[in-house]
């Protein structure tokens, strides 16, 4: 599809939008938490592409804290579930209970139904409520006792976890990773940024202004598949993932929905900097996040010291790129 399919100069008006919108969220969510831009900027590029998102870090380095700064950027119904080792999925999705009064079983609805789930320290939970957001992240609807209930649009999981070295946390399954459109990591901030997060929290914060809404929020959404790309760009996100599949160090590779993933943040990446087109650049800006997490290294790859980044790079560097 070509940009005057939908009339390229309303695209270029929205994409000079997008653009604006996304140097004012940077700019409030620096009013409470400092060194972010980047993290925030994936964070959006999560958002445009309707897909879900896993921040990953140790713990204190401000991931639940962003999580809500940015709900309430965002202005979308919003809810918080301290994943534990104990939570059963009936805590996550909701269940049936008795009502005295009206003598009959009504739905006490859970956490999930909302705009945006904040699952906090999501690997503390066991598999099998694990699997209570599955259905939820690829479906957007959620089943209880027999019965299918739609889930609010727009909806996302932002899912906090904590490092698999960590004490008390599970390694979450490859069918739930693959549902995840982005993993950000988050490392500890630099020297001059922990003394900035300093001075930033010697004093009472600011409230964060409201920039998105659900309506403005869908109607980006729609405009993301209007963002042109050559067949050459298509094919060498397939070729990448082909690679993947192939790679030596490997033993799972790229999914077909691991591709989808990759051309949707492409896609947003370049409307976020206000262009109605994306470029190789921009698949292979978004390689790492999109594919990071869902290539499990061989055995042998792992006692070799050998990592994920380095074999994303090695499949950026040997791919070629057509028509370039």
């Amino acid at each position: 599809m070509s940009m005057n399919d939908v009339g390229s100069s309303d695209l270029k008006d929205w994409a000079q939008r997008v653009k604006e919108l996304r140097d004012s969220t940077i700019t409030e969510v620096g009013r409470v938490v400092v060194g972010m831009e980047r993290v925030t900027q994936r964070f959006l590029i999560a958002l445009l592409a309707g897909g879900h998102v896993l921040l990953e870090g140790v713990p204190g380095v401000a991931k639940t804290t962003l999580s809500k700064t940015l709900a309430q950027i965002l202005g979308i119904q919003y809810q918080r579930l301290q994943f534990t080792p104990d939570l059963l999925p009936s805590d996550v999705t909701g269940t049936y209970i008795f009502d005295r009064k009206a003598n009959e079983f009504v739905l006490r609805k859970g956490p999930i139904f909302c705009q945006i789930l904040l699952t906090d320290e999501v690997n503390r939970a066991p598999a099998k409520t694990q699997a209570a957001l599955l259905e939820a992240m690829q479906e957007n609807q959620v089943t209880i006792e027999g019965t299918t209930l739609p889930l609010p649009h727009p909806f996302m999981v932002l899912a906090t976890q904590n490092p698999v070295e960590q004490e008390g946390v599970y390694r979450l399954p490859e069918a739930q990773l693959d549902r995840f459109l982005l993993r950000i990591d988050m490392g500890y901030p630099g020297p001059k940024q922990e003394v900035a997060m300093l001075k930033l929290h010697s004093h009472p914060l600011v409230p964060v202004q409201q920039l998105f809404g659900p309506e403005l929020i869908l109607e980006i959404q729609d405009k993301l598949a209007h963002v042109y790309g050559k067949d050459e760009l298509l094919t060498y996100i397939v070729d990448l993932a082909e690679a993947s599949r192939q790679h030596p160090d490997i033993s799972l590779g790229a999914s077909p929905r691991a591709s989808l993933c990759l051309l949707r943040c492409a896609r947003a990446r370049a409307l976020l900097d206000g262009r109605t087109y994306f470029t190789h650049e921009d698949v292979q800006a978004m390689a790492l996040g999109v594919l990071g997490h869902r290539l499990i290294l061989r055995p042998e790859a792992e006692v070799e010291g050998k990592s994920i980044a380095e074999v994303v790079r090695d499949l950026l560097n040997t791919v070629p790129v057509l028509g370039l």
